[in-house]
């Protein structure tokens, strides 16, 4: 596999929300994209989220070259994998599903061409040996939805992963100016679904506990933390709470009492009756609110913070640059 193959035609496939939204990306960057899935209207399907993601995209800038002229779509799988660099493979989250398709991808396609899953919780691991001649190039790519706004990929190799796989797959992602992480260890749900799946216990916990209603908690999150969390992670935002003593002095003082906290963390389990609470607490939240109208103002306050972080880091690069 040569580190130096440029990357120019993307095979997306499967077309739901996540492929739809890689496609949209894709093309933004310049990029030539066929897409391939076998659902009935899934061209019709694809080609509208497209044109409505543009606009956003457009605003972001986009790449030279981009245009909504290099989407291509067949449901032939062969057809849509002849001549590609890169494929992001976009399939169920089913073991056995993805194995059988691996297998057919693996057979398809040169042995060069990374294929990339983006799924949101099974290892590579136990995908890849359906790949049974080349499950070295085979890699985690996940994405956060919508890829298309939201710059994180994780990248995660199996035990048959080759190092270079996880090189050429984190350089293309940052070329087209994805926010990559690598995850070391494989685990389910790899890093950042894990992080939503703690916080959403408690919260799930607290307002089936009528501690609190879920526009309450979700005004607490959204104006408290998850303000200071849209610009540092935790990590960072412990440091700066420990003032000129940093992590250190944070750990001193804070880690007992945290530590407390967590011996009272709820448990929650998904009965029915847990369920309906939750569902009608959000929906006394939702009101008259359509799920067109929310995603709207979600993506626009998305832009919104991209570009602002975007600016800021092009304004730290220069100033380091200057100061070098």
């Amino acid at each position: 596999m040569s580190n130096n193959k440029p990357i120019h035609r993307i095979a997306v496939v499967g077309t739901g929300v996540i492929g739809a939204s890689w496609t949209s990306l894709f093309l933004a960057k310049g990029l030539e994209v066929v897409a391939t899935d076998p659902a009935p209207n899934a061209e019709s399907r694809l080609r509208e989220f497209v044109a409505s993601a543009w606009p956003a995209l457009s605003r972001l800038g986009l790449s030279p070259g981009a245009s909504l002229s290099n989407l291509t779509f067949t449901t032939d799988l062969a057809e849509a994998l002849a001549g590609v660099d890169f494929v992001q493979e976009n399939g169920p989250e089913r073991v056995d599903f993805k194995q059988k398709l691996y297998g057919q991808l693996d057979e398809l396609l040169p042995p060069d061409v990374i294929i990339a899953s983006s799924s949101s919780g099974i290892p590579m691991s136990q995908i890849q040996p359906g790949a049974l001649t080349h499950p070295e190039r085979c890699v985690i790519g996940h994405p956060f939805n919508p890829p298309h706004l939201i710059p994180l990929v994780e990248i995660v190799g199996g035990a048959k992963t080759s190092a270079e796989t996880i090189q050429r797959a984190d350089a293309f992602y940052t070329s087209i100016g994805r926010k990559t992480v690598r995850v070391k260890k494989e685990m389910q749900g790899h890093i950042a679904n894990r992080l939503q799946a703690a916080l959403a216990r408690e919260v799930y916990y607290l307002v089936a506990e009528d501690v609190v209603s879920a526009a309450d908690v979700d005004t607490a999150l959204s104006w408290g933390p998850g303000l200071r969390w849209g610009i540092m992670g935790n990590m960072m935002l412990n440091h700066l709470a420990g003032g000129p003593g940093g992590i250190e002095h944070a750990l001193q003082q804070l880690g007992g009492p945290m530590a407390a906290w967590w011996k009272t963390l709820g448990s929650p389990e998904m009965t029915p009756e847990f369920q309906r609470k939750l569902i009608d607490s959000v929906h006394l939240e939702v009101g008259s609110r359509s799920i067109e109208e929310l995603a709207a103002e979600r993506d626009e306050l998305l832009i919104g913070l991209v570009q602002l972080r975007n600016k800021r880091q092009e304004t730290g690069s220069s100033n380091t640059a200057v100061a070098e």
